[in-house]
């Protein structure tokens, strides 16, 4: 795939959160610090508002995969075309319609998991 995987969450705690468009797991802080790997135009890294927009902490499971384009479970999870890099199984949750407009914009579908 050639990309870059996703930072893997540094502690495995209640300050986890998942976007909401694309399942990512990492911590509150890895989101600010560097936003999403698979949903850089929400821009989470320049605006920690953001990130209390665009993730929750509402979800269930995690599966981590190293190369999602390969995978049968990524593909089901649909996270096949996403980065390697850890997962929500379930996201509890909608994005606001300001990032859900962002997502349209920029030629990406959003489907909420909820």
């Amino acid at each position: 795939m050639g990309r870059d995987p996703a930072q893997i969450p540094t502690s495995f705690g209640k300050e986890l959160r998942a976007c909401l468009r694309c399942s990512l797991v990492k911590t509150y802080n890895q989101f600010t610090d560097s936003g999403c790997e698979n949903c850089p135009f929400f821009n989470m890294d320049q605006d920690s508002d953001r990130v209390l927009d665009c993730t929750t902490p509402n979800f269930s499971g995690v599966i981590a995969s190293m190369d999602p384009t390969g995978s049968w479970a990524a593909r089901w999870q649909r996270i096949g075309k996403f980065v390697p890099g850890c997962y929500a199984l379930s996201v509890t949750g909608v994005l606001p319609e300001e990032m859900a407009a962002i997502c349209e914009y920029n030629n990406v579908r959003y489907v909420p998991r909820s």
